[in-house]
């Protein structure tokens, strides 16, 4: 087992989409809680739900490696990201838009980010908040409703690099060095 000094470990547990063992701790509970969710209440099959994508992320000359809890399916492109931290939903608001301005060469256009106990839907073509709540994220049948033809335009050179420098600063800069979730990959 890992030994993170900032969390908690409780033991092990089963992860539900993919049945392997994980650390049982209470950030990864909510998360287990978020994929049950999904399945259980929302429709969506494990086989639609990617989970702890990694993602490297450029700032100037810095390099960076992130994780992004879950991406799930919509018209065999991803329709929806979902980013789970604890505390303020407001704050990472930015960061996670951002993200999914960065994750694809396309615009994911539902952004969930999401403490485990409520959630922020946001639109990701237009960067505004649409509805509010766990019950509010989006079901296999009303993602399937979003038009394929619309709803997921490229992103310019120009965007992706904005979007990245916002990532980096807000999910990497002051991030302490001992998250799991944060690895500096490299430095030039």
């Amino acid at each position: 087992m890992e030994n993170n000094p900032h969390h908690l470990v409780l033991g092990e547990l089963l992860d539900f989409l993919t049945g392997e063992k994980k650390i049982d701790t209470h950030d990864e509970r909510y998360r287990q809680k978020i994929a049950k969710h999904l399945v259980q209440a929302l429709g969506y099959a494990k086989k639609d739900i990617q989970q702890n994508r990694l993602l490297n992320v450029t700032a100037a000359n810095q390099t960076a490696r992130i994780r992004v809890d879950f991406l799930v399916t919509a018209h065999d492109k991803i329709g929806m990201l979902i980013k789970y931290a604890p505390g303020s939903l407001v704050t990472r608001r930015l960061s996670n838009l951002a993200v999914s301005r960065i994750i694809l060469p396309y615009q994911v256009p539902v952004v969930v980010t999401t403490n485990g106990e409520d959630a922020e839907i946001i639109n990701g073509l237009t960067g505004k908040l649409t509805d509010q709540g766990l019950d509010a994220i989006p079901s296999k049948k009303e993602l399937e409703k979003i038009d394929p033809s619309v709803s997921f335009p490229s992103i310019s050179e120009i965007l992706y690099e904005k979007a990245s420098r916002i990532v980096y600063a807000c999910e990497v800069d002051g991030a302490c060095p001992c998250d799991t979730d944060v690895c500096v990959v490299q430095s030039r």
